[in-house]
């Protein structure tokens, strides 16, 4: 059932924004005071590539991809990408308190079908736990989140046409949600970006820096 849009702590990732209209990425360093950009690019996409989510022209984004990648002059070839669209949903749910994850998992399986308008073999799942509920004592609120199979596939098979390696696959509301925790454009930049340009490009970059963000994670 785990698919990583709650995985924990990984190694340096890139963070890999694929929407409609682009592609955009960013490599992120640690450094006394915060985050530092180690180096970003953007790249358009040709017309249609991607629509509402789904990458309908893997050939075309993954040479788009490419192309932003070569601009970046990284080592860096691990990925953290997002679903989006309308097979993206997320739930709040409430279970018993105490469960194991082993246990979670288990009656969500059982359960999906009044949170998942899919068959579930198409579907894959995640789920964490976010804390107490509010309105019930001896129950947690657990988040849920779910997308068709298709979509990751579809994102795995950009970047590996780009050379890269999903690592993390994360939702897209999630990452801009992470990335508004951090005051993402006073980031410092590296050696190797230009800071009067990061100052006019950072405010588009929130969904790639919230994905790179995730090398972070606790």
């Amino acid at each position: 059932m785990r698919k990583g849009f709650f995985r924990r702590k990984v190694d340096t990732v890139l963070g890999v924004d694929i929407n409609d209209s682009g592609i955009k990425l960013i490599e992120l360093g640690r450094t006394a005071d915060g985050y530092s950009v180690e180096s970003y690019a953007t790249r358009g996409l040709p017309a249609r590539a991607v629509v509402d989510g789904a990458l309908l022209d893997l050939d075309g984004v993954g040479q788009a991809l490419l192309e932003a990648l070569s601009r970046m002059r990284t080592s860096a070839r691990q990925a953290a990408v997002a679903v989006a669209g309308p097979s993206v949903i997320t739930r709040v749910i409430e279970m018993e308190a105490g469960l194991s994850d082993a246990e979670m998992a288990w009656m969500i399986q059982m359960e999906a079908d009044q949170y998942i308008p899919y068959p579930l073999d198409d579907v894959a799942l995640d789920f964490q736990v976010r804390g107490p509920s509010a309105q019930s004592a001896g129950r947690v609120e657990v988040v849920l989140a779910a997308c068709l199979r298709a979509q990751i596939e579809a994102r795995k098979a950009v970047l590996n046409l780009a050379g890269l390696v999903a690592r993390v696959v994360d939702v897209e509301g999630f990452a801009l949600e992470r990335a508004c925790r951090q005051d993402f454009a006073s980031f410092m930049p590296g050696r190797r970006v230009d800071g009067a340009q990061w100052a006019v490009d950072a405010h588009g970059m929130g969904i790639a820096c919230g994905l790179a963000l995730r090398s972070f994670a606790e």
